[in-house]
């Protein structure tokens, strides 16, 4: 068997292994932690409702309430940390594979982007590359946020929430994020690139990486020296995540065990049908991935799929589209692509191009409106698409960077914010079929533009009929 049908095996039995091992975790250790955690929640949510309703906050039993509140608070506190202790086992698998992920991830990109913009080499090149880039990019987001808005105004999943409108002060705690142009602009140039390389803020390292691969390719003779160094780095990095992906079915492993063992098979009953919609959506977004690749690439689009399954599995595993950014840089050049092109495009793609990530915003944000029987028109909605689009830029390396994005949205539209805690608990779930969904698009964009770019080169399989 080859190698790499051993890693694809290896991760559907890492997976298997895991949601078994998950589930048995779930119910033996774990089960009796989330029902206190359950019954301080719903402790909290009586309080605060009696709490609204009292005019007085001097009377004893208004301080009653408060201490008892302070209780179930601090019994809700003390069962999440006691869950994510019964759990760190697990998580530290998947966290070892991340770490060495992120490791390379920085280094990887500076200097294969060095090297391909060096070896273009002409400024206008790149900025025709560039254009082309952008084009696929900007078509693809809207297409998933199009499809997006459509299948949840079809499937309408929150129509059966019929949730009343919580309290103004209820806070999920995540960071709303809404960037302005200028806050953008001023995140994407970076003031110090070890800063950079150290937060690894890929699109500042994209910024920096254009720089001075331009200024290497200007300098003529002394600069071959830094492209030939830069490529040898390079290739040692390679040779190092060939050693970090070994790890993937153990990472594989101790991700799935730990999601499903802190939600336990139930979550899949309880919110299956949104989930089973948004699953289905993506499904429906790849077919259509895969469509406008074989309109350019035609035959070899297959292959591509087939080329770069294991790392959408890395993907969909780890809940994280970074983890298989080296997995599918070494894929992409042995389908073909050209070295310079495979540099450039991948990197801006996991800033540009988070197809899934994009399809999710909507139909996660119109899915909450449903559930508050809030109506948005559909000017409304178109509205909401573009700042979706505006505001999901540059915040891909960070943690939950959807439901960020998400919370800075909702407030805009008169939505509570509240909503988000019918998604937190599922989200780990979501999150694999976007993050292996963004892969599958930066890896077809890639494909796609080095066609456009008569930069790739055509396989012996690719001509047999």
């Amino acid at each position: 068997m080859q190698t790499k049908n051993r890693l694809t095996l290896y991760i559907f039995i890492a997976l298997i292994l895991g949601v078994i091992l998950g589930n048995i975790y779930n119910t033996n250790v774990i089960k009796s932690i989330n029902a206190n955690i359950s019954t301080a929640e719903a402790g909290i949510k009586s309080i605060d409702k009696s709490l609204a309703t009292s005019a007085d906050t001097t009377t004893t039993v208004y301080k009653q309430l408060k201490t008892q509140r302070a209780t179930f608070v601090k019994a809700q506190q003390d069962n999440t940390t006691l869950r994510e202790d019964k759990l760190e086992y697990f998580n530290i698998l998947s966290k070892i594979f991340l770490n060495l992920i992120k490791m390379v991830v920085a280094p990887l990109v500076f200097t294969t982007l060095v090297v391909g913009v060096a070896k273009v080499g002409d400024i206008k090149a790149v900025g025709r590359i560039g254009g082309k880039t952008m084009l696929w990019f900007i078509s693809a987001t809207l297409v998933s946020l199009l499809l997006g808005m459509l299948l949840v105004n079809l499937f309408e999943p929150g129509k059966t929430m019929h949730l009343p409108l919580p309290d103004s002060h209820l806070n999920t705690g995540i960071k709303k994020s809404a960037l302005s142009l200028v806050e953008f602009i001023g995140h994407v140039f970076p003031t110090s690139f070890i800063k950079s390389m150290a937060d690894n803020e890929i699109l500042q390292i994209v910024v920096f990486a254009m720089f001075f691969g331009i200024a290497t390719a200007a300098i003529g003779e002394q600069g071959k020296i830094v492209i030939k160094a830069m490529d040898a780095i390079a290739h040692v990095i390679m040779k190092i995540t060939g050693y970090v992906m070994k790890l993937a079915p153990l990472a594989v492993f101790g991700a799935i065990t730990a999601v499903i063992a802190k939600q336990g098979l139930g979550v899949l009953s309880t919110y299956g049908i949104f989930i089973g919609e948004f699953y289905f959506s993506l499904v429906l977004l790849w077919l259509l991935i895969i469509l406008a690749g074989f309109v350019v690439l035609r035959k070899p689009v297959f292959r591509l799929i087939n080329s770069i399954k294991d790392a959408m599995l890395i993907a969909f595993s780890t809940s994280t589209s970074e983890a298989a950014y080296p997995k599918v840089l070494v894929e992409l050049e042995k389908f073909g692509c050209s070295n310079k092109i495979v540099s450039f495009v991948l990197p801006l793609g996991y800033s540009f191009n988070l197809d899934g990530s994009m399809m999710y915003m909507t139909f996660a944000s119109l899915f909450l409106a449903q559930s508050y029987d809030i109506h948005l028109s559909f000017g409304h909605q178109l509205s909401m698409l573009l700042v979706l689009m505006l505001t999901s830029k540059g915040v891909a390396g960070v943690p939950r960077a959807s439901l960020v994005v998400i919370a800075g949205t909702l407030s805009m539209f008169n939505i509570p914010e509240a909503g988000l805690f019918l998604l937190i608990g599922i989200d780990p779930i979501l999150d694999m079929g976007r993050s292996a969904t963004n892969v599958l698009g930066n890896a077809m964009a890639t494909a796609v533009v080095s066609k456009w770019e008569g930069e790739l080169k055509k396989q012996p399989e690719d001509t047999v009929i």
